[in-house]
């Protein structure tokens, strides 16, 4: 177990004495004070990974001293001492806090065990801590990447929906980014700690989305062996996404209209009615307007969704945000594939730019996924993007149609082109494909159990 900084708070010195020389052995850097009011006065202006308190000290008592920690320091781990065990005291702590409590005299192997599991606990907070940071940097607002003035709209608007309870609907062409600003609404809200549920309308048979929506009873129907809550029960507290809400069937929407509105529903299967506090966002590639006008799509749902609607525009309007897109997509790439790059040229940005990107930032993210992989140097060249299927083949020395090729199988040839360029010289391939030899070793491994013929050396 690695060093930890303990504050001891006790008015026995022979206590603070057993305790300072049993933490020590223990590896731990001590912190022994006489009374409560000196306790208090340091917890706040030091960090301190545990704190132990005896329960009854003249002036300031160790239930005073655990309110001051929870405030100052709520995820420091806090272990009271009791006298006679006090079963009473004891309960009475934890409830305020604490995380456990050791009876006097104490025991050696007792104290042990107890301040390991609450330094394993406080690394454990900190890990999440760190974790769900991460999270929030990675799906909240700061992960819409670009410079244009369209998304800078929509990240201004995005900051004044998001704390608030109001349901969104977010449309535009598909590959432009709807499901990543539902995560980033929901990641930038004050529901980021509770659950983000997706639910795609056009994934399930009809007579099966009422189910994984609303839930249903055991015995409701065929196959109904137990009771199931639904996807608008599972998010509750949270946030649900309604991807592709056009293709819900009209029967569906009626129902849907009422959550909306009164944020209630029954399971299949039950008269019981189910409250549920969650945040709506619905996404959409198609004109809901128009779907109304059509008669495919009821016209007060559209208004009850419509409340804050956010329209993402295609790439091909917004080429600014081309060049950011591109240096994301080659940092992420290139930590997935182990490859580091010091750069995309300007020809290539050039290229991307004018591009008319059908398929949008989708579309985009995967053309820089195969530059990241085929790449001979480390510098991005427009020869990198521009490959089409003929050129492609012709470069990795396959046939001239290849079908629907994963990029692992893209990414084997070019490993396995270039080390037959270099006469399978190991470490002048993996200089040329920007890897580090064991993980090209890694790789060649992984090829040889496919049953690829490669010479060992």
């Amino acid at each position: 177990m690695s060093s930890s900084r303990i504050l001891v708070v006790d008015d026995e010195g022979l206590v603070r004495e057993f305790l300072a020389e049993a933490l020590e052995r223990m590896g731990h850097d001590v912190i022994t004070v006489e009374d409560g009011e000196t306790a208090v006065n340091t917890i706040g202006n030091r960090e301190y990974d545990l704190i132990i308190s005896d329960l009854k000290m003249p002036g300031i008592g160790g239930l005073e001293v655990l309110a001051h920690a929870m405030r100052k320091t709520p995820e420091t781990p806090f272990i009271i001492l009791t006298a006679h065990g006090t079963i009473e005291n004891a309960v009475e702590a934890m409830r305020r806090g604490a995380y456990d409590y050791l009876s006097k005299p104490i025991d050696n192997e007792l104290l042990k065990l107890t301040v390991g599991r609450a330094l394993q606990n406080r690394s454990l907070v900190r890990e999440n801590k760190v974790l769900r940071n991460q999270v929030e940097v990675e799906q909240g607002i700061t992960a819409l990447v670009g410079e244009s003035e369209s998304l800078k709209k929509i990240v201004s608007m995005l900051e004044v929906v998001a704390p608030q309870p109001v349901d969104v609907l977010v449309s535009g062409p598909s590959g432009t980014g709807k499901e990543l600003v539902a995560r980033a609404l929901h990641w930038s809200s004050p529901r980021a700690k509770s659950p983000f549920i997706k639910m795609n309308c056009a994934a399930l048979p009809e007579g099966l989305i009422e189910s994984e929506l609303f839930g249903h009873e055991k015995g409701a129907f065929t196959g109904a062996i137990r009771t199931r809550k639904g996807k608008f029960e599972a998010a509750s507290g949270g946030t649900i996404l309604l991807d592709e809400i056009s293709e819900m069937p009209l029967a569906l929407q009626a129902k849907l209209l009422r959550v909306l509105q009164e944020r209630e529903f029954e399971r299949v299967g039950s008269n019981e009615t189910v409250s549920v506090d969650v945040r709506v966002v619905a996404t959409t590639n198609r004109n809901l307007a128009e779907e109304v006008r059509e008669g495919r799509f009821r016209e007060d749902l559209f208004f009850r969704l419509n409340v804050v609607p956010i329209a993402l525009p295609s790439l091909s309007s917004r080429p600014d945000d081309v060049p950011s897109l591109a240096a994301h997509f080659i940092e992420k790439y290139g930590d997935r594939y182990g490859r580091q790059f010091e750069a995309i040229d300007d020809e290539a940005i050039d290229y991307l730019k004018a591009q008319p990107w059908p398929g949008n930032v989708r579309e985009l993210e995967n053309r820089i996924e195969r530059a990241v992989v085929l790449a001979r140097d480390m510098v991005i060249h427009r020869s990198d993007i521009t490959l089409d299927s003929e050129e492609l083949s012709s470069t990795v020395k396959g046939p001239a149609t290849f079908g629907p090729v994963t990029l692992g199988e893209l990414e084997k040839k070019h490993i396995l082109q270039t080390l037959k360029e270099l006469n399978f010289n190991r470490t002048k391939a993996a200089d040329r494909l920007g890897i580090s030899i064991r993980t090209l070793r890694n790789k060649l491994n992984e090829y040889r159990e496919q049953g690829e013929d490669i010479p060992k050396g």
